[in-house]
């Protein structure tokens, strides 16, 4: 196992810049999860480390030592890719035992990683059969077993799910955070699914344009996102918004919204007068006779254990979860309230989140 260290590591295409003076530190065994939107340049970064892209600047360490000009067989890295990339020719035996087999690895060895990935992975009882032979999930399985053989300082995965249907998708987060529980190997995953990023790692990088947004564990992200990038995109349904300026009456902060609402919210350091934004997560917000925000009905999805309401607020599209089953019709009227506690600020001009008072 190792640790790894990008220090102000940038990429460029021509002049065209993919990733831009970004540093990280990962700790030997942690497991880390490079989200964001496509073309931010998590998936490039993530060859670099690899050894598939050369860094334009910075360096990268591998276990402290520098790793730039290492070649990619010599890094001792695993990478997954989002196609499984598997001979369709060869048995799963012979494709999870090729890189051994290819590098003139001693038989015993090969024959004991194999065994050694196939019971991590649940493949034992399908050896002989050929990638044809086998569902998504369990081709993915075996591009891992062939990953797992090398016994790797470090697994690095792009996007290994995106061919999978949905309840694949949800089995193999399992098994993939199930496999770093039993190997304790690091791991550098990427995605732009912020469900996947958020139920796996231990801490996430959140991307945007070739720079990180944020770090940090997945409820931290959540419950503290430090701007309205990270807001909006960790979470799903999304954090809603609403316009508004900060108000202060009588030694109580509030945000008067665009329709001329005044809602309560907790003090933060900023002048009276700032343009805001009103964050409140969908599942903040709270049914009540006398609240504040009258959302206007469009759509109700109910799912089971919850009912999803979609309207509008102040003009505005928001997305309300409950818990209960409630059945307002399109076009009815529900009034609202949130917690100041659970409302959170960020300045409408640069999008950073306002910090609470001292």
């Amino acid at each position: 196992m190792a640790d790894l260290s990008l220090r102000n590591i940038a990429k460029r295409f021509g002049s065209v810049k993919v990733v831009e003076d970004l540093s990280l530190d990962i700790a030997d065994g942690e497991f880390i999860v490079l989200v964001g939107p496509s073309g931010c340049g998590k998936s490039t970064l993530l060859r670099m480390i690899a050894g598939l892209e050369e860094i334009s600047d910075g360096d990268l360490l591998i276990g402290g030592e520098r790793a730039n000009d290492v070649p990619p067989q010599k890094r001792n890295i695993s990478m997954v890719f989002q196609s499984y990339a598997l001979f369709p020719h060869m048995t799963v035996r012979n494709n999870i035992t090729f890189g051994p087999r290819v590098r003139g690895e001693p038989e015993q060895a090969t024959e004991s990683a194999l065994t050694r990935a196939a019971g991590i992975l649940n493949l034992s009882p399908y050896l002989s059969r050929t990638p044809g032979q086998l569902s998504g999930g369990q081709r993915q399985r075996v591009a891992m077993g062939r990953a797992i053989v090398r016994d790797p300082k470090v697994f690095l995965f792009d996007e290994p799910l995106s061919n999978l249907d949905a309840k694949l998708r949800v089995q193999m987060r399992t098994e993939i955070k199930a496999l770093h529980q039993k190997l304790g190997t690091t791991i550098v995953y990427v995605t732009h699914d912020q469900i996947e990023a958020m139920t796996m790692a231990d801490r996430i990088v959140v991307m945007n344009a070739g720079r990180i947004e944020q770090i940090g564990k997945p409820l931290e992200l959540y419950d503290h996102p430090a701007n309205l990038f990270v807001a909006s995109f960790i979470g799903s349904p999304a954090m809603s918004f609403l316009p508004g300026t900060l108000r202060r009456r009588s030694g109580q902060t509030a945000v008067e919204l665009a329709d001329g609402t005044m809602l309560a919210a907790a003090d933060v350091a900023a002048q009276e007068g700032t343009a805001v934004e009103v964050g409140i997560r969908p599942e903040k917000y709270q049914l009540s006779d006398d609240g504040r925000l009258r959302l206007t009905v469009e759509v109700v999805e109910p799912t089971g254990p919850e009912t999803h309401v979609f309207g509008r607020v102040a003009d505005r599209d928001v997305r309300c979860v409950f818990r209960s089953r409630i059945e307002p019709q399109p076009g009815s009227v529900l009034t609202l309230q949130a917690d100041p506690a659970d409302i959170q600020l960020f300045d409408a001009g640069s999008g950073e989140k306002l910090v609470l008072a001292a």
